[in-house]
């Protein structure tokens, strides 16, 4: 204990004597907070203006600050995370946009936890009857409800045991490859397909899901009935016009869950907690130079001009502040945007997207057997997943809908009409056009008439349909195979995160492009002032942690018992 207690002694006479001897430290100034604009208040918009703040209070002592600016053109957040009340009533939430996530979702699942939102999980209340309609007939069935052994045995008993292992192996081992992304050296990333190759997903991207299914030997009856109808209800795509990495994404629902009263709640949580000014209903109309110039790179600052989505007036007006850097975190061919010359250094393609129709509704009345061809109710499943008939080519029908001319049908639970109090049944369509009364009908098989569709926000007196809901998206891109994919840097401090939709779109890895960015953006500060107090600070540090380990009888052990 003496010797310890000397050697401390030591140590401490070694340091005093260091800190009289070295050039006394100052703090670094405080600098001219970092004034920010981010358009868009979706998931990749929300998770940059929370992680933006983040790191700036990580670099507190070195002077940085960031004021954040949040224009959404919309009066919610969240964007293609959208929530609706059945029967317009909030204690009936529903899922219009993005419904689930898994646990490997690692931003959405730590958000869950950190924002002490609760969880639950999806499709308690559906119909466990699962059924897979190629337009013709059902090609495979399950009841969510039996065991995972029985499952497994009629999965092995029509496809045999190889298809869904090498799947499950395949999938595997692309999605470890994708979570490098979260890691450093990998994040942030400059270029996304620079990542991409670097990882091997170049290897999946740029091959169909049919390609890659192949390449691994999965059974094509598997990938035509299993994995085909997993892509059609989660990109609306058939596995020739979808890329390897969406199939693989499809094929990963395992642990999935949602956060009870809607997942735009996550996205509220990021966006609130960031501190940042939101303008709700502000759309940003243009992008262009001030003659003011940025602090730490002496770039020129931008100046946006908004216009109010709710005003009647075309006009707009200039918002009175300059930023520093700008975020534009949705997709910048539907934003209306115009750019000043030289603002936008870097092309942003322009893709084509998936315009999915969603149809929500109530009704007291199940499928009607007719209409699948069965005898009796029964036998019906409640959630229809669809794939192609064996006279469909990939392409046909509208948007490759094929003979069933739908991607699913789901109950999503039975419910209560508050008006009625009658028993009904909430239902999901997700469909390549506008659905009609006269598909609703022979769904059913009873009258559906016209006026259902006239007037969606009043209540119908149809009994057929008692509540309706129909929306369409454009959801998310065609993801046909590509090798390349847009970088998040495309101009002087102004970043874009929708190049991620191409490589894969969903709610977690919008969030991870618009944490990417605003790691981009802190990082893009420091160096900018890299020769200022960052230099100085780590100089004072270093030097004083290497005079400790170089005194007498200062050990690793030394420094670390103090």
């Amino acid at each position: 204990m003496k010797g310890a207690l000397g050697r401390a002694s030591t140590v401490l006479a070694t340091a005093l004597s260091l800190a009289t001897a070295l050039p006394s430290f100052e703090p670094p100034q405080k600098q001219p907070t970092q004034q920010v604009a981010i358009i868009g208040a979706g998931a990749a918009g929300s998770s940059a203006a929370y992680y933006l703040q983040q790191y700036a209070k990580q670099h507190e002592l070195l002077g940085i600050s960031v004021n954040i600016t949040l224009f959404e053109k919309t009066d919610r957040i969240g964007g293609r995370t959208l929530t609706i009340n059945a029967y317009n009533d909030p204690s009936q939430p529903i899922e219009l946009g993005a419904s689930i996530f898994i646990e490997k979702n690692h931003i959405l699942h730590d958000a869950l936890q950190r924002f002490n939102l609760s969880k639950r999980i999806p499709d308690e209340d559906s119909d466990p009857k699962l059924g897979i309609w190629d337009g013709d007939e059902f090609v495979f069935t399950i009841n969510e409800r039996d065991s995972f052994w029985w499952t497994a045995l009629k999965v092995i008993y029509k496809y045999g045991i190889m298809a869904p292992r090498r799947t499950q192996k395949l999938m595997e081992a692309t999605i470890a490859n994708f979570l490098k992304l979260y890691e450093e050296p990998n994040f942030p990333f400059r270029s996304l397909t620079q990542r991409a190759y670097e990882l091997g997903l170049i290897d999946v991207t740029g091959v169909t899901g049919e390609q890659l299914l192949k390449a691994n030997n999965i059974d094509d009856r598997y990938a035509h009935d299993i994995i085909q109808a997993s892509t059609r209800v989660n990109y609306a795509s058939n596995l020739v016009r979808i890329h390897g990495l969406d199939t693989m994404v499809s094929m990963a629902p395992e642990g999935a869950m949602a956060v009870q009263g809607g997942n735009w709640q996550i996205f509220y949580k990021m966006a609130e907690a960031s501190g940042a000014s939101l303008l709700m209903n502000s759309s940003v109309a243009s992008i262009g130079f001030s003659s003011e110039t940025n602090h730490y790179s002496g770039n020129k600052k931008y100046l946006i001009r908004t216009k109010s989505t709710t005003s009647e007036s075309n006009g707009g007006e200039d918002y009175p502040v300059a930023f520093d850097n700008v975020i534009i975190a949705n997709p910048y061919q539907f934003s209306k945007i115009s750019a000043e010359e030289g603002v936008i250094q870097q092309t942003i393609d322009e893709i084509p997207y998936v315009q999915l129709h969603v149809t929500i509704f109530a009704s007291p009345y199940q499928y009607s057997p007719a209409f699948f061809g069965f005898t009796e109710s029964k036998d019906v499943p409640g959630g229809v997943l669809t794939t192609l008939a064996k006279s469909d080519g990939p392409t046909s029908g509208v948007n490759g809908a094929g003979k069933a001319g739908f991607f699913s049908i789901t109950t999503l639970r039975t419910t209560t009409n508050p008006t009625t109090q009658m028993r009904e049944f909430i239902y999901k369509i997700f469909s390549p056009e506008k659905v009609s009364p006269e598909f609703l009908s022979r769904l059913f098989g009873v009258e559906v008439p016209d006026s259902f569709t006239t007037d969606p926000d009043e209540e119908s007196s149809v009994s057929p349909i008692t509540w309706y809901h129909p929306h369409v998206f454009y959801s998310y891109p065609q993801a046909l195979p590509r090798v390349t994919f847009q970088d998040p840097i495309i101009g002087p401090g102004l970043y874009y995160t929708s190049g991620m939709d191409s490589f894969i779109s969903t709610m977690e890895t919008n969030a991870l492009m618009g944490k990417n960015v605003a790691a981009l953006l802190m990082d893009d500060i420091l160096k900018a002032g890299k020769n200022g107090c960052k230099g100085a600070e780590e100089m004072h540090e270093n030097t004083l942690l290497d005079q400790f380990r170089s005194g007498p009888g200062s050990s690793e052990t030394d420094i670390k018992d103090l």
